[in-house]
């Protein structure tokens, strides 16, 4: 099937849909065009739309972001602030006999459906291909997500942008060559690696195939062109991942490594205001805390606890005696938990504004399940982690922030794993008080590196700058 893409321009509001102007090309010298493809996960398009923004700020660049129709929306703040310099360039979704039908982001189908949804996009490439070859001022590059490793052969320089850390990309290289080391059951030992750590095998990352199958061999090949890419973007940042992204140079042999994060903290979503909760309750019971007193609690987007978890951790909080925010979206609350911790703790259903939240001084520690975003607004907030790692590339994240930074407690491990509540409640009561003073002072102090990293002359300030020199050089 031929898909013809459009070019849009949105309105504050979405109400109205306006074709582009024409380029204008006599006379003129044209501004670097760089195309932009998000994968449709929230966790990767929010970041690379933030880095657009930090582009499109720094740099005098236009930008045609490649999306589907319900992703569309995502993309609203951006083409708002940038009206003249941000186009969305739309393709129908790919549909797959795999997918229920509409669905075009993994919120709707959960992280399982990764392997069809990055197989449907790799159905773009001819259209893609074709929209290039038509059009009159084309991109000299495309910097692409790192789940769409086949863009790296559109004829155009390719920049692999992580919405993960440096860590993680270099473990999926690590395997890219040695798939039989899965042969055995046995803990693995990266050797590789700075530091050599050693993995069980089912704590490496999800990108790595655990079977045979067509899908897990075709995200294998992506995962494998990344790092032949032009140039690899980090949503991280030296302080936090500088000899991880030293060994990604070595391994690309060149220099055209970018930690430009956290973009949490300098792009369009800084605050999160498009909160669902009652924000004006929650930050007036926070003001009302001691400093520091507060464990915050979210398991990201795509989690919802069991209910076996949520009663257990629920007794696990009533036995700690901390005070809580606990962000639980569908998660099921036992009946009658709200009303016994009346005054200690609140619950929250839906949507919260993580950032402000984390940012908050009554806030000490923060119960996550350690995605990289949640790490990365952790870790720029200055705020402990109490780490309940539930997904493969999650191990990865919390083996960076225990052993390597110090920032963060293991309190729990696995998806499905239901905790001792005797034991968690003990945990979190030690780790928020005295036992836990030396990681909030390692975190604190994480907090304003890497913040100092976002201002001017900081490291990742001079990367960011970095790119976009490279971009309009191109």
């Amino acid at each position: 099937m031929h898909y013809v893409p459009n070019i849009l321009h949105l309105s504050t509001k979405m109400t109205r849909v306006m074709p582009l102007p024409p380029p204008e090309t006599e006379g003129k010298s044209l501004k670097p065009h760089i195309m932009v493809f998000p994968y449709p996960a929230q966790g990767h398009l929010l970041p690379l739309l933030d880095l657009t923004h930090q582009l499109c700020l720094h740099g005098d660049i236009t930008v045609s972001i490649i999306v589907t129709p319900k992703n569309l929306p995502y993309l609203s703040p951006l083409l708002t602030a940038h009206p003249s310099a941000v186009s969305a360039v739309t393709f129908p979704f790919p549909q797959s006999p795999s997918l229920p039908p509409g669905v075009e982001n993994v919120k709707d189908i959960g992280p399982s459906g990764n392997p069809v949804i990055m197989a449907s996009m790799r159905q773009l490439r001819e259209p893609i291909v074709n929209w290039l070859s038509s059009h009159p001022n084309p991109p000299v590059a495309i910097i692409s997500d790192f789940f769409l490793g086949w863009t790296n052969d559109l004829g155009i320089p390719r920049f692999a942008f992580f919405s993960s850390g440096a860590f993680l990309a270099s473990i999926l290289h690590f395997f890219s060559d040695k798939l039989h080391l899965f042969e055995s059951t046995e803990p693995v030992c990266l050797s590789d690696l700075p530091r050599s750590p050693v993995f069980k095998i089912e704590h490496l990352p999800s990108l790595v195939p655990q079977s045979p199958s067509l899908q897990d061999l075709e995200s294998q090949r992506d995962s494998m062109m990344n790092f032949l890419s032009y140039g690899c973007v980090f949503n991280s940042c030296q302080c936090l991942e500088g000899e991880y992204m030293e060994y990604v140079k070595l391994k690309t042999g060149h220099n055209r490594v970018f930690g430009v994060g956290p973009l949490s903290s300098v792009g369009l979503g800084k605050g999160n205001s498009d909160s669902s909760v009652d924000v004006k309750a929650l930050m007036s019971w926070l003001d009302g805390c001691l400093d520091g007193s507060v464990l915050y609690i979210c398991f990201g987007s795509q989690k919802v606890l069991t209910k076996d978890q949520c009663d257990a951790l629920a007794l696990a909080l009533e036995k700690s005696t901390t005070r809580f925010v606990w962000v639980a979206k569908t998660d099921p609350i036992p009946d009658g938990f709200e009303d016994r911790v009346v005054g200690r703790g609140m619950v929250f259903r839906g949507w919260a504004p993580q950032v402000a939240v984390l940012s908050h001084v009554a806030v000490g520690g923060f119960l996550s399940h350690c995605g990289w975003n949640s790490v990365m607004e952790a870790v720029a907030s200055g705020t402990m982690i109490l780490a309940w790692p539930m997904g493969a590339d999650q191990f990865v994240d919390a083996r960076l922030l225990v052993e390597d930074k110090g920032v963060a407690v293991i309190v729990c491990e696995g998806g499905d794993t239901v905790p001792n509540p005797n034991e968690l409640g003990r945990v979190v009561a030690e780790t928020m008080g005295e036992c836990g003073r030396n990681v909030r002072g390692r975190a604190k102090e994480m907090g304003q590196t890497v913040l100092a990293a976002t201002k001017a002359g900081g490291s990742s300030d001079t990367d960011l700058e970095r790119l976009v020199i490279e971009l309009s050089c191109l």
